[in-house]
This record gives structure tokens, sequence and C-alpha cells, in this order.
């Protein structure tokens, strides 16, 4: 890929946090509709958390998640240096 067809890397960023923040988002939803994140945070020996805190550090842990699942892919996705590339 020449650096005129090269993506920026803003563009870069965007396509990874951009799916995974909506993927979190909806992992969130379903995830604390099954579970209490109070009871979680008792159960886990955490000690008392309020639920707007527990959905606040499951939606970035779900995002954390998703984004390195992203991220990967994105890697993954580029050929390796020297392979033959016209299959």
């Amino acid at each position: 890929m020449s650096e005129k067809e090269a993506i920026p890397p803003i563009q870069r960023a965007v396509a990874v946090l951009w799916p995974s923040f909506i993927t979190a988002g909806l992992a969130t939803v379903v995830f604390f509709t099954l579970f209490d994140p109070v009871e979680l945070a008792a159960a886990g020996g955490y000690g008392e958390i309020s639920r707007l805190g527990g959905y606040t550090i499951g939606f970035f842990a779900f995002w954390l998640l998703t984004a390195g699942s992203c991220a990967l892919t994105c890697y993954f996705q580029r050929p390796c240096d020297g392979a033959d590339t016209s299959r």
C-alpha cells in the first residue's frame, strides 16, 4: 500500500473504537438485565458500590474487551511482509 493509499491514524482508531463502543453498550444492557451490579460487587468481595458505578465499570470493561477484539481483527487483516499477495 502506497503512502497515498494509507489509511489515516484517526480513521483506524475510529474503525476500532466506534464498533466496540456500540457493542459494549449492547453487552452492558444485556448483561445488567440479567445481573444486578450491587449483588455482583458484594459476591466478589468489593464491598458496597452504587448501581451507576457498577454500570459504568461494566460498560468500560466491555468496551476494553471489544476494542481489543476489534484491534486484533484489524491487525490480523494486514498482509505479512514479503507475503505473496497476488492470489
